[in-house]
Order: C-alpha cells, then structure tokens, then sequence
C-alpha cells in the first residue's frame, strides 16, 4: 500500500537535571559546592535515505521521542548528553510544521538531515552558582524541555517522467509496457488511486524512472476528483508525458481533454506550464483515431503550440510507437539537470529549528481571580520549570528574579497586600514586601 501523507509526534530529549552536592573528603574542611550540570537532551533529525519509497512506517509508529540527557555528577561532573535520534524518510518528502503550516524543509537528495526537533540543555549545577557572598549555595536547575510539535510528512513521487491525463486514457496501460510494474487496470475511472512507478529501459543503454499519476479531472486545483492527492506528485517529475485518447473512446474531444489538464496543472504551480511535455496520442489503433489526430494538429497549429509539444502517435495494446516515445523522453532527459528546479519547495541546506542563545524579554500581565493575584507570563512559566525550588536559596533567588523583572512593583499597583495570595504558573505564594535577603550581593 503507499501511503504519501502522515502527521506524526516528534519531541527532541529533555535536558538532565543539574544537582545539589558538595566536597566530602578527609582532610578538607568546608569543601565547597561540587554539584555537575546535566547532559544536553539529544535532537531528533530526519534524514533521507534513498532506499525508502513510501510512508507506510509512519502509519503504524506516529510519536518519536529523542532521549533526554543524564543527570549531574558529583564531583563537578558534567552527565552524558544523549546521542541525537535519527528518523529514516523516503526522498521526496516535505517536512510542514502542523499548527503554523510552515514549511520546515523539502527533503530531495540521499543523506539529506534536518533538526526537526531540538533537545533541551542540561541544568545547571549547584557548582554554577558558588560566589564569594554566598560560597555553598543549594541552588540547582532542571534540565530544559525538548522542543516537541507535530509536523506533516508529505512524499511527493520522486520520478524522471510522469504520466498524466484524464482517468481511461491508457496511462496504466502504457506504464506496463515499457517497465516491469504492475499497476491495477481497469474500464472504469480511476482505477489508480495512488501513483505506480516503473523503471523504464529505453535500450540504448539509457533508462529512467516513471510514474503513473492518478487520473485528473476539472476542478483538481481545488481538491475536486482525487484533487491535491494527485498533483502534489507532478511537481517532481522532470518531463510529462501527457496522455490523451485520440480516439476519443470516452466521447469527450482530445482537444479539449489536453487544454483541461493544462489548465488544472498551471493553477495549481505555474512553473508546471513550463516543464517539458511530450503529447503520447494513445489509442491509434483504434477507428477515427487518425481522423482526430489530424484535427488536433489543426488545433494546435490554431493556438500557434504545433512546435512546442512534441507528438507521438502511440497504441499501448500494439506497442505502435511506444519505442520512439522513449527514445524522445530519454533525450529530453539527457537535455534537463538532475538537480533542475522542479520542486515547489526551495532546497534548505541548515535550519535552525530552534534557538536557545537568543535572549527573551520576558512580559506579564497580572489579573485578579476572587483573592487570588494571578501572574500570567510564558516567559516566566518556562523559566519556573527550570528551577529547583526545594531550597530556601532557590526561592530567595526565584524572588530576587520577580523583582527585576518589575513583578513585585506590578503586583503593589494592582492592589496586592501582605499575606495576599499570588499564583504564577502551577506554584502558589504569599505576597510579602521588602525583602533584603540577596544570596548574590
């Protein structure tokens, strides 16, 4: 089965805790604090790995977790930061961001790697926070969470030639002739439901890969028929063939058939007008097919496109110009880089996902719920998490930070009192002034 979309759970590893410890040895009095920092949690990365066809995997494993960082170390040393979590993905394959919609990253060549999640930094032990006012400090951190979201995985159909067309006009067909696939055939409209990809041998010593695309109709732009589940793969192939049933066994014209699906791939991308195209006239053996081939050259000399496109007459049931309609596909290869741009997204070599090193203002807002002062702060949640408040120091200097931030002074304006109860994140305090206890000064 090929699964070419999935939203997955992707979370990078928690950072480890730094410790409270301090020297114990003979002989040596007031030893001083000897707490390590933790280990760094370990990145979660995808990387491409060209072995890889489909997203089947994601369909039965949907959460990946990077592991977290060890704790601190007595004696000042550091725990192990985890080893970064590599998650395999096929090439082809589009990385969006679930809430924003942003596009992370378009994942097109072998050994391809991006940072989708990043771990978080090991906390600091209580050996960081020794000064000359205060040389035993029981002040420790928690390691920093693991940025966490959930992405999109589209796979677009990494194929050299595409093969598209109205549902019935023989694309299946003509696939299982040149190539060893065996794509599902059948006289009713859209047989295939999924993209069918063969390796073609032109005989000459030149072979590419194609795909069979499902069948368009009016409206695919906009979702109508199999919509966006199709186009989303036309997108990556570097020449389309575009089949059309010159005999017009379905009673629509030829004709108006190619200038549909031209229409439907330029309002989806616009730079799909201008990718190379090979008109495949299928069908010839057929009655009228003739007849009909002549007035679509009429047609097309009509709207001044006769030198544009090339046409091959063809019939998938006698092999009739199949060999000549490879040879044309291969040339028209050799003429287009491999790495030409043909993808929607623009390639991103690095991305930093997510920065710690950029320094956060930190803003506020307090209201009241009944005779509860209430803090309400991002910023000032993330940074609670970090602390260890188990200690009378750690408090000391969670206060200590409240007052720089302007929390104290917000929180006399808005009324608050002595003995005032005052909750900010999941901890609740009592509000008192003037405290002169500074465990740095």
């Amino acid at each position: 089965m090929f699964v070419d979309k999935a939203k997955i759970f992707v979370k990078g590893g928690d950072g480890g805790d730094g410790i409270i410890s301090f020297r114990r040895e003979k002989y040596v009095e007031n030893g001083g604090p000897a707490g390590g920092d933790g280990g760094n949690g370990g990145d979660l990365i995808f990387r491409v790995d060209e072995g890889l066809r489909t997203l089947m995997d994601f369909r039965y494993q949907k959460h990946f977790k990077a592991e977290r960082g060890e704790r601190g170390k007595v004696k000042g040393m550091h725990g192990a930061s985890a080893e970064d979590t590599i998650v395999r993905i096929p090439p082809g394959t589009v990385i969006i961001d679930d809430d924003s919609g942003e596009i992370i990253a378009d994942m097109t060549r072998h050994g391809q790697q991006v940072v989708v999640a990043k771990g978080g930094r090991g906390g600091r032990g209580n050996i960081r926070f020794a000064t000359p006012t205060n040389p035993a400090p029981y002040i420790s951190e928690n390691g920093e969470e693991g940025q966490e979201r959930w992405v999109v995985l589209e796979l677009k159909v990494m194929a050299d030639v595409g093969l598209v067309g109205f549902p019935s006009v023989g694309k299946s067909t003509l696939l299982s002739v040149v190539s060893g696939a065996k794509p599902k055939i059948g006289a009713y409209h859209f047989t295939t439901i999924t993209p069918n990809l063969g390796v073609v041998d032109v005989g000459d010593g030149r072979s590419f890969v194609m795909a069979d695309l499902p069948g368009l109709i009016e409206g695919a732009h906009e979702g109508v028929g199999l919509g966006h589940e199709f186009l989303r793969h036309v997108e990556r192939t570097r020449v389309i063939i575009h089949v059309v049933d010159m005999a017009a066994s379905e009673g629509r014209d030829p004709f108006d058939d190619w200038q549909k699906i031209n229409a439907e791939l330029s309002l989806y991308n616009a730079k799909l007008a201008e990718r190379p195209q090979i008109i495949a006239a299928n069908k010839m053996d057929m009655p009228e097919a003739e007849d009909q081939l002549a007035l679509f050259k009429e047609q097309l000399e009509a709207l001044g496109q006769e030198g544009v496109h090339q046409i091959v007459p063809i019939s998938s049931l006698t092999k009739q110009g199949i060999q000549e309609l490879l040879y044309k596909a291969a040339d028209l290869l050799d003429t287009i880089a491999v790495h030409a741009e043909v993808e929607e997204v623009k390639e991103i070599e690095e991305r930093k996902v997510y920065s710690y090193e950029k320094k956060e203002e930190i803003t506020f807002t307090i209201h009241r719920e009944d005779e509860i002062f209430v803090v309400e702060s991002e910023g000032i949640a993330r940074m609670m998490k970090r602390m260890n408040l188990n200690s009378y120091d750690a408090v000391m200097r969670f206060a200590r930070t409240m007052r720089k931030l302007g929390v104290d002074d917000a929180l006399r304006k808005a009324g608050a009192k002595d003995g005032d109860m005052v909750r900010v994140a999941d901890f609740a305090f009592e509000f008192f002034e003037g405290s002169d206890y500074n465990p740095y000064d």
